[in-house]
């Protein structure tokens, strides 16, 4: 099969599109004919070195946590899917990656792909769906009524969470550029805010939750306007840039401590609760968010479309942080 592989970590030239062993599935994976992908920031991290320490991946490897495509195999004991079927994924990080013909990934792992959108248009939705249905609803139990505010609402996690918050209920505030104003409030967000205009902690007061995309420094930030109890959510601990000042090693330390750091200073010192997310693959939630796609409450926000052999250009693009929602790889 085709694949991207790096053979070494470094910039996007080092993504290679080349032959690559066709994968096996074990008794419980399924094996899926790719038709699609897509990059995301973890994606252009995982290439650059940055988690080498935390995943130890040995190389050549096939990058990609995105997928949409069509059952060719299934394991021995694997029930729910048969040849055939059209699914989407997000898998875990043992599995090879999503930028390949053909990628294994465990049943536990796989949903039933949106019967209403094309496989491009679902490969942009599952790691930034897990990703904010785990922050707004199993860490922050956002409520009807409640004020959210979603940090860079243009960006893949950003673009999904304006949707769900808004249909779980919520009052929703977004941050993006001026440029990208249009298309959040398409979105469903009641205040968008253009962070080159306005800082969203000297309009905002009395939030309940706020999810932040964006790094230690916007949470910081973001407690001046929560109310006391509020909820702050990361995705992101900057885990980059300690890496880039002091190595792997230490950076990795690092982040630790500003993780603890962060729930420690928001609880003593304005009784917001905070937290980071990880996403985590989970068949079931795959599940909802094809419900929500089906019911017309949740819809894609794809920047462009690239085939497999300009991986190395989607990676780069993706580097600049200006993509309006996801830059999707097309496979098949």
């Amino acid at each position: 099969m085709k694949a991207a592989r790096i053979h070494a970590y470094g910039g996007p030239e080092v993504l290679r599109v080349e032959d690559a062993p066709d994968p096996s599935p074990g008794p419980d994976d399924v094996l899926i004919e790719v038709h699609a992908s897509s990059v995301n920031p973890i994606d252009t991290k995982i290439r650059s070195g940055v988690f080498r320490l935390a995943l130890r991946y040995r190389l050549p490897r096939i990058l990609g946590l995105d997928v949409s495509g069509v059952v060719r195999a299934v394991g021995a004991n694997v029930t729910r899917f048969k040849p055939g079927d059209e699914v989407w994924s997000s898998p875990g990080p043992k599995p090879e990656g999503t930028y390949a013909e053909l990628t294994c990934i465990p049943a536990a792992e796989i949903g039933r792909k949106p019967t209403n959108l094309s496989h491009q248009e679902a490969a942009s939705l599952p790691l930034v769906g897990l990703t904010a249905w785990q922050a707004l609803v199993d860490r922050a139990g956002v409520q009807p009524g409640e004020r959210v505010l979603v940090q860079a609402g243009s960006g893949g996690v950003g673009s999904v969470a304006i949707q769900i918050a808004k249909h779980l209920g919520a009052w929703v505030a977004a941050t993006c550029s001026g440029r990208n104003a249009e298309l959040v409030a398409s979105l469903g967000a009641d205040r968008v805010i253009d962070y080159t205009q306005e800082a969203f902690d000297e309009v905002l007061r009395d939030l309940d939750v706020v999810l932040d995309t964006l790094g230690p420094d916007a949470m910081k930030r973001a407690r001046q306007a929560l109310k006391r109890g509020g909820r702050l959510v990361g995705v992101t601990p900057d885990l980059p840039s300690k890496v880039k000042r002091y190595g792997p090693l230490l950076g990795l330390a690092a982040t630790g401590v500003t993780i603890v750091g962060h729930k420690v200073g928001a609880r003593c010192g304005s009784g917001v609760r905070s937290s980071f997310v990880t996403r985590r693959p989970d068949a079931a939630q795959l599940d909802r968010l094809a419900a929500l796609c089906e019911a017309g409450a949740l819809r894609p926000v794809i920047d462009r479309v690239l085939p497999l052999a300009a991986i190395a250009e989607a990676h780069a693009l993706s580097e600049t942080g200006r993509a309006r929602g996801k830059i999707v790889i097309a496979v098949r």
